[in-house]
């Protein structure tokens, strides 16, 4: 898929939210969000013949917290949604990193090759910026007004996430994997190890 497209499906639930909510409020906003959040999905399956893991566990989280807003009219719901999703991740990140489990590969290792170690940095780099985004929309959405907390997650978490990911370009750069070895595992197609494991 394009990276161009895939931004556009990723971004346009979240201006349709903005939209939705400046022009009918939060709960029909988060009812044309949902909408949205599914119609990218389909759409992406429809280009690539797939769906990546995250922008699915997002969706799942988006129907429940979403359904939840609604149905309660209790606007907490599809505001603590991000911080439920970034913290999921962070965690899961972290958490298989600590049983030797790395899951990061698993999710770009069909887009990149790194080292173990490249691997391993990117991992905890991204575990730790899911936790900031976590308690950063914690911290905004109990410090604004909902107009306020919509715009910054439309126009703020999209664009930090951005500048964060290119911000990772010099280290795959450096830790880019030899040829004849595998992004996932580190170890070449020989079997042996890779200098300096």
């Amino acid at each position: 898929m394009s990276p161009l497209v895939k931004i556009a499906l990723e971004l346009g639930p979240l201006v349709i939210f903005f939209i939705a909510n400046g022009r009918a409020g939060i709960y029909a906003a988060t009812g044309a969000f949902m909408i949205a959040t599914f119609v990218a999905l389909a759409l992406m399956w429809l280009i690539a013949r797939k769906i990546a893991v995250m922008p699915l566990i997002s969706a799942a989280v988006v129907l429940v917290f979403g359904t939840l807003t609604i149905v309660l009219q209790d606007d907490h719901f599809i505001k603590m949604k991000p911080t439920l999703v970034n913290a999921l991740f962070g965690v899961a990140l972290l958490g298989g990193l600590a049983f030797r489990k790395p899951l990061l590969p698993y999710v770009l290792g069909d887009v990149f090759e790194l080292t173990p170690e490249g691997w391993r940095v990117l991992t905890i780099r991204w575990g730790v910026f899911f936790i900031v985004m976590a308690v950063l929309n914690e911290i905004v959405w109990r410090s604004v007004s909902t107009d306020s907390w919509v715009a910054f997650k439309t126009f703020g978490y999209l664009p930090l996430t951005l500048v964060f990911a290119m911000a990772q370009v010099p280290l795959m750069t450096r830790h880019g994997a030899p040829a004849g070895s595998t992004a996932k595992t580190g170890i070449p197609k020989t079997g042996a190890p890779e200098a300096g494991e």
